[in-house]
């Protein structure tokens, strides 16, 4: 194998690192964000099921009452 093959090969190697290194840190990045969005979720459904349930846990007007009056 001549030398100018083989630091082609080793250049190569070294921009496929950097890049699966990039790539890495991307994906772990998107998995923060796929974790608090799964999260923001979990927390609207739980609300969203309170309100289908029973109404307004913090004192509101339910949401099968009728309206006030004027």
């Amino acid at each position: 194998m001549s030398e100018s093959r083989l630091i082609e090969l080793e250049t190569r190697q070294v921009y496929q690192e950097d890049l699966l290194d990039d790539l890495n840190k991307i994906v772990a990045a998107q998995q923060m964000q796929i974790d608090e969005l799964s999260e923001a979720c979990k927390i609207l459904i739980d609300r969203f099921n309170e309100l289908a349930e029973g109404g307004l846990s913090d004192g509101g007007v339910a949401s099968d009452s009728p309206p006030p009056h004027y």
